[in-house]
């Protein structure tokens, strides 16, 4: 799958978040080793803590079925240019990616920038 049309199911996703609280939409979508796409958006608690990630959500759509390695993963917000991953989503990102590693998709200026995983969380925790 083209990347340009996983940045479009990201905006897609995006479109359905929850954040009353940060104003703050992302949608994400991951592409898997085997073709299988899986979207996600974020949605935000008032107890801040229980917020999730649209990445974190598209991956566990992923892990639901059954999938384990992440070839791509494109991210966007209407409110950012090139929506980057948090911390705790890059590592997440980190744990199923391939053995050629994620290439993680962003959107600055209606051009598409990738990056390696390995790029954005070079020493991440793995076992």
């Amino acid at each position: 799958m083209e990347y340009e049309k996983l940045m479009e199911k990201a905006i897609e996703a995006s479109k359905n978040a929850y954040s009353p609280y940060s104003k703050f939409p992302v949608g994400a979508c991951v592409l898997c080793e085997n073709g299988k796409i899986y979207t996600g958006c974020n949605f935000e608690n008032s107890s801040y803590g229980l917020t999730i990630c649209a990445e974190r959500n598209a991956i566990g759509s992923m892990i639901t079925d059954g999938e384990r390695k992440i070839k791509a993963i494109a991210i966007y917000s209407p409110n950012m240019k090139n929506c980057m991953p948090c911390g705790a989503c890059r590592q997440v990102i980190k744990e199923f990616q391939t053995d050629e590693g994620v290439d993680v998709i962003t959107k600055f200026e209606n051009e598409l920038k990738i990056y390696k995983i390995n790029e954005l969380l070079p020493e991440g925790f793995i076992l």
